[in-house]
């Protein structure tokens, strides 16, 4: 596999339930950059992730992640998948959740310490996660994703309910990453993040209606923003 994708996805399918969620996805999503997965609710975004996690069943297709098929055991430590719903322990502090979850991916104290502080939790690291807000809860999940720096991170939603200057501070967190050699895919069904990606897919009805830039989007659909892009691809595909 060239190292410069890490991921690579051909013909994906999912049938749930007897309807086809996922129809057929042909991408990849490369090293070193910042994809974003957009799209509206209910389109397939979480069931693509999933299926790059390796824990979505009724697939048909073919997922590969670093080399490897999608969900395979030697990629527990290389690949992170942050969910919607803060995986995390509510009874717990801060600390004490990234403490629980560096011992079981062994990594030491130091990477705790740099977690809490790459989602500005410093503050808070103490606290008991159940009495925080949903948005610093959803970055307690953030910081155990980061744990031992993983080379794939999946993010579901990270931004919302975040207040602006915390949305610009972790998409700067996520382009931090991606320069440090890992692939970051960051899903949204707000449009206005699309320009903070590198690369986009977008989606609609469990297929890919377009792959690329910001701006090539833009210029292949005639327009001046990926909103309108999306409208008018959605419109040609109709």
């Amino acid at each position: 596999m060239d190292d410069a994708v890490a991921v690579r996805v051909s013909g994906l399918k999912v049938v749930r339930r007897g309807r086809e969620v996922l129809r057929g996805l042909d991408f990849t999503i490369p090293s070193g950059e910042v994809t974003g997965l957009l799209g509206p609710s209910g389109c397939g975004k979480s069931t693509l992730m999933r299926a790059l996690v390796g824990v979505q069943a009724g697939i048909t297709g073919t997922v590969q992640v670093l080399g490897d098929p999608a969900g395979a055991a030697r990629l527990r430590r290389r690949v992170a998948y942050a969910t919607q719903a803060a995986s995390v322990y509510d009874d717990l502090s801060v600390r004490e959740n990234l403490r629980f979850f560096a011992a079981v991916l062994g990594v030491g104290q130091a990477e705790v310490e740099r977690c809490v502080e790459a989602v500005d939790l410093g503050g808070a690291a103490d606290g008991i996660v159940g009495d925080l807000s949903g948005g610093q809860r959803g970055r307690v999940s953030l910081a155990v994703a980061l744990l031992g720096r993983p080379e794939l991170l999946i993010l579901d939603e990270p931004t919302v309910g975040l207040d602006p200057v915390l949305r610009v501070e972790l998409w700067q967190l996520f382009h931090t990453i991606a320069a440090e050699g890992a692939a970051v895919l960051v899903s949204s069904h707000v449009m206005d993040e699309a320009e903070r990606c590198d690369r986009l897919l977008l989606m609609r009805d469990g297929e890919l209606i377009a792959e690329g830039t910001p701006a090539g989007i833009k210029e292949q659909a005639g327009a001046s923003d990926i909103e309108q892009a999306f409208l008018t691809l959605v419109g040609g595909a109709a």
